[in-house]
């Protein structure tokens, strides 16, 4: 079991956070026809906007009320029912999404309030439907903001059912956290459809910023799930929820509407997507289609392929808690180790990881953790402390804006696990180096490499007249002293002199060494005698 720890720094350096407004004006982009607001000034909304452009590299939509240092003292009414009133004269959205900010939720801005008076004094404005969520950016973090959406949007938008209302049985709801991705809410749509099952998503991302390109502009949204679809979720069979951040809006779905839900704190990795599988299976009444049966033994083969890869590695992750769970856990199944984990906010999962410590701080903390790391893996953010590290760096979550395709980056299901074991192993074998002569040795035998005498002197022979001949000590042989073995009449004699060492050329650990100039021939020798 981890020890959660949350430092006591002065300031966040390199952050890893995102703040709640983030992951909230994320979640209403995937509703249909939707214009996400944020109840601030202009430098809170376009400092999100660039981000999600930076990372979708798609146009994205999100309005502000613009408030000023005198609108935020004297409150602002007036600037959300101005904003208001224009989105819906330009943009003609469904809905109006409205996230606070630190400046609005500081001043303590009645958002509530301002939507009843609005609503009394416009009712032109009946057929939008207008949702606020209260989302200060001081406290919790990207993950929280998207949580607190969704929640509030099963609150105010799903119609509730009555007792023995009429169910669709081949329908259910998928609530997919904040750490999957468009390319994920696909996939794991492609293996409920398999089963022949009709899917709700919320918020489906997968409908509004996977990539397509419309036949006409729009200035909301382009995709998603509609008003109508959230409003029947509680028609369903079923609720699937991913990541332990949903379990209060799929609590909220099942207290409201009575549909019953299961939810799985992650989807990559072999056995719980062995559950999912199950699930579905019994909630459809069906067999597991061949292709996904297939699908498993292509992991269960590259699991078997990739372990060999992993095993004893050291993996680096900052990630949000959901993200980190799920990386963590899906490490440890292959055999490598989570020496170091840094996350954004606390959950219930954080003290579950198998890692010594989680901290919740920021990238300058996972920099100084992941020194002696194989891999480092989190958002684009941590790519200068990879290159100090000088270790591979697996870019993973948001924002990830120096590299195409972050919105199909795929983990979940069979294929998505599969596909993430190669992509990581092969950086393994990339990063590897081939073994050399020089390499062969363990650390501990090259700093106890022997050598003839302890001082690096060498053994003669003391029969001067046998010229250039040498004894057994200077080949190499025992310093003890006894003769030669090549004349009856000398003995062995022990010369220091400065040292002359001569590496063996066929790598092996015995050392030996000459002295002086007079017996660098001997030395030479010796050389070619070993």
């Amino acid at each position: 079991m981890a020890t959660v720890i949350t430092p006591k720094k002065s300031c966040s350096v390199n952050p890893l956070k995102m703040s709640q407004p983030i992951g909230s004006a994320l979640a209403f982009m995937g509703i249909k026809n939707c214009m996400p607001l944020f109840h601030g000034s202009q430098g809170c909304t376009s400092f999100g906007l660039v981000l999600f452009v930076r990372h979708f590299k798609e146009a994205i939509p999100l309005q502000t009320t613009a408030m000023s240092e005198v609108a935020t003292v004297l409150g602002g009414l007036e600037n959300v029912e101005q904003a208001v009133i224009t989105i819906a004269n330009r943009q003609k959205p469904s809905i109006i999404g409205i996230s606070s900010t630190g400046v609005t939720e500081t001043k303590g801005d009645d958002v509530d309030a301002y939507i009843k008076l609005i609503r009394e004094k416009h009712p032109e404005l009946d057929h939008i439907a207008l949702v606020y969520v209260s989302t200060p950016d001081f406290k919790d973090a990207f993950q929280d903001g998207w949580a607190k959406t969704v929640t509030t949007l099963v609150e105010q938008l799903v119609e509730p059912v009555p007792v023995g209302g009429a169910r669709l049985p081949n329908r259910v709801n998928l609530l997919p956290g904040a750490h999957l991705t468009p390319g994920d809410i696909d996939e794991l749509r492609d293996v409920l459809e398999a089963f022949g099952l009709e899917v709700l998503v919320l918020p489906d991302l997968s409908g509004s910023l996977d990539g397509h390109i419309p036949d006409d502009f729009t200035p909301t949204t382009l995709g998603g799930i509609s008003l109508e679809e959230i409003a029947s979720l509680g028609r369903s069979a079923h609720t699937i929820a991913v990541g332990e951040q949903m379990r209060e809006a799929a609590v909220a779905l099942e207290a409201k509407t009575g549909v019953p839900y299961t939810l799985f704190d992650r989807l990559t990795g072999l056995e719980p997507n062995d559950a999912l599988i199950s699930l579905c299976a019994r909630i459809s009444g069906r067999l597991v289609p061949t292709k996904i049966r297939r699908q498993r033994g292509q992991l269960v083969d590259a699991m078997l392929d990739g372990h060999f890869h992993f095993g004893g590695k050291k993996i680096a992750i900052g990630a949000e808690p959901d993200l980190l769970w799920t990386l963590s856990e899906w490490a440890r199944e292959l055999g490598a180790e989570t020496a170091a984990a840094v996350t954004t906010t606390a959950s219930p999962l954080l003290e579950r990881i198998s890692t010594e410590e989680v901290l919740i701080g920021d990238l300058e903390d996972l920099e100084a953790r992941g020194a002696g790391c194989d891999l480092l893996m989190t958002h684009s953010h941590g790519r200068q402390a990879a290159e100090r590290l000088k270790i591979p760096f697996y870019r993973i979550g948001i924002p990830m804006f120096d590299r195409l395709g972050a919105a199909h980056q795929t983990i979940v299901g069979y294929r998505g696990t599969r596909n993430l074991i190669f992509e990581i192993a092969n950086m393994f074998i990339a990063n590897g180096h081939e073994p050399t002569p020089e390499t062969w040795y363990r650390p501990e035998e090259a700093a106890e490499k022997p050598t003839a005498h302890p001082d690096d002197g060498v053994a003669r022979c003391s029969d001067q007249s046998a010229g250039s001949g040498l004894g057994r000590a200077a080949h190499g042989a025992s310093p003890e002293p006894q003769g030669c073995g090549e004349h009856s009449s000398c003995t062995s004699t022990y010369t220091p002199g400065p040292v002359l060492r001569a590496p063996c050329p066929q790598g092996a650990r015995d050392g030996f060494s000459a002295t002086s100039e007079e017996n660098e021939r001997a030395g030479t020798a010796a050389v070619a005698a070993h």
